[in-house]
């Protein structure tokens, strides 16, 4: 088992990465599970929530100062940040190549789809944007939660978008949010996914409290029916909340799916960080890691959070206006919050064999108690430790052949197969995604030469 990471050293090359959000917490959709929507009381006195142009151009200035890598990226979110406009996108890149000094950036960019037109895949396309698009399945399943102001589903319109982006051959991945009945529907989800071409995808647990003190203190209720806003009940859970044990089911019903045929043809991120794991390396998904505190979120007035999860008034940092984002990100208080991922783990969590894999998962969801009763364990961890488990003996296997140099995928033939370079393989890799074959490398830097 490795040592917690050394906090008190941060010279040398740094790097890190900023969730921005130009439109705030605004939205056109009203999915029933967003925990953003009600981020809007937190800025009381703001009428249209857009980032102006005086914050955009400070913070790519900034940003770019602060990246001491070869290249760049850049993180767009919401609310929904095709309500900024193509033109603000046009603006950002103009900006960054003012200020990228030659170096390459990426841009990715998350959205619910619904506005995306020939105009924004065009511009995508031309200017390699990596879309994330956030859809939950078929028509019945996606239409359940993902709905808009008027309570109509947005399933249609979320298909035209996924088509219009293979259309232009923009590069994206799909964002699948994990609700109470989606264990049941996890093959029927995957099997959708599949059959619309998609390579890459992500599942998200809906993870959400009645009792949210952070959030009461402030006034945001996080759309509480008034049945569930007992305070003698604080951890009660929202009804469309998955469960620890049904989150690690719908897991392993993709995960069955996935390794029959799809290995290095369909990538799901939890499956490649759990491959790295297996194979030794420190997994790279923030919720992952054993440290946290690098990823933080940017509202559209500039103010920096420590967390996308954490934009609460205690976690606010500053504005970038007024300081560099070093200046708060390196402050003892998020190198605090970082550590604290790490030095706030039960005794349980430290003696369980799949501690190299999960670390905790993420701090946003430690609520429950220990089976002896010590408070901070994770809430999915039961969910987890069921995955964990099931992939073991498949995972084990994986890493074994890649370590020999060989395709994990070759383990659907048994691992018979004749090494065959992974880059003809696979699907559209990104350039800079961590490479399928779990070597820790960029897949440009690795089979992807």
């Amino acid at each position: 088992m490795s040592d917690a990471p050394n906090y008190s050293n941060v010279s040398g090359p740094r790097s890190f990465h900023v969730m921005t959000k130009p439109i705030g917490p605004l939205c056109n959709l009203d999915c029933k599970y967003c925990f953003y929507l009600e981020k809007e009381k937190l800025f009381p006195k703001e009428e249209n929530y857009k980032m102006s142009d005086e914050v955009l151009e400070t913070y790519i200035r900034k940003y770019i100062q602060t990246q001491h890598t070869p290249e760049i990226s850049f993180a767009w979110q919401g609310g929904e940040p095709t309500l900024m406009g193509l033109d603000f996108f046009r603006k950002v890149v103009a900006l960054q190549r003012r200020y990228a000094g030659g170096r390459p950036v990426h841009n990715s960019f998350q959205t619910n789809g619904t506005k995306l037109d020939d105009k924004w895949c065009e511009f995508f396309a031309r200017e390699k944007f990596l879309v994330g698009l956030s859809i939950d399945g078929p028509e019945h399943i996606h239409n359940r939660y993902r709905v808009d102001k008027g309570n109509a589903g947005s399933f249609d319109r979320v298909f035209q978008a996924l088509e219009m982006l293979k259309k232009w051959r923009v590069e994206f991945n799909t964002l699948t949010c994990v609700t109470r009945q989606s264990p049941q529907e996890a093959v029927e989800i995957y099997s959708f996914l599949k059959k619309q071409g998609v390579t890459f995808m992500q599942f998200i647990p809906i993870v959400e409290r009645a009792g949210d003190r952070a959030a009461h203190a402030i006034g945001l209720e996080l759309a509480v029916p008034p049945d569930l806003r007992a305070e003698e009940n604080p951890d009660a859970m929202m009804p469309w909340a998955v469960s620890s044990e049904g989150f690690g089911q719908f897991l392993c019903n993709v995960f069955d799916e996935w390794i029959k045929e799809d290995i290095g043809r369909i990538f799901v991120n939890i499956f490649d960080v759990a491959l790295g794991a297996w194979s030794g390396l420190e997994p790279n998904l923030c919720t992952f890691s054993r440290r946290c505190g690098q990823a933080v979120a940017m509202e559209h007035d500039g103010g920096i959070y420590s967390c996308d999860h954490y934009v609460y008034p205690d976690y606010f940092l500053g504005n970038i206006m007024e300081k560099s984002l070093e200046e708060m990100i390196y402050s003892k208080e998020q190198v605090k919050f970082g550590k604290d991922k790490w030095d706030a783990l039960p005794n349980y969590c430290r003696e369980c064999e799949f501690l190299f894999a999960c670390n905790g998962e993420c701090p946003k969801h430690r609520f429950i108690k220990t089976p002896d009763g010590e408070p901070g364990l994770n809430y999915l961890c039961a969910g987890y430790k069921t995955f964990f488990k099931h992939i073991d003996p498949t995972m084990k296997e994986m890493a074994a052949l890649v370590q020999k140099g060989r395709p994990a995928a070759d383990i659907m033939s048994g691992g018979t197969k004749e090494s065959v370079p992974m880059s003809g393989k696979v699907g559209p890799v990104s350039r800079n995604a961590l490479c399928p074959c779990g070597s820790g490398k960029k897949f440009k830097k690795c089979c992807g030469k």
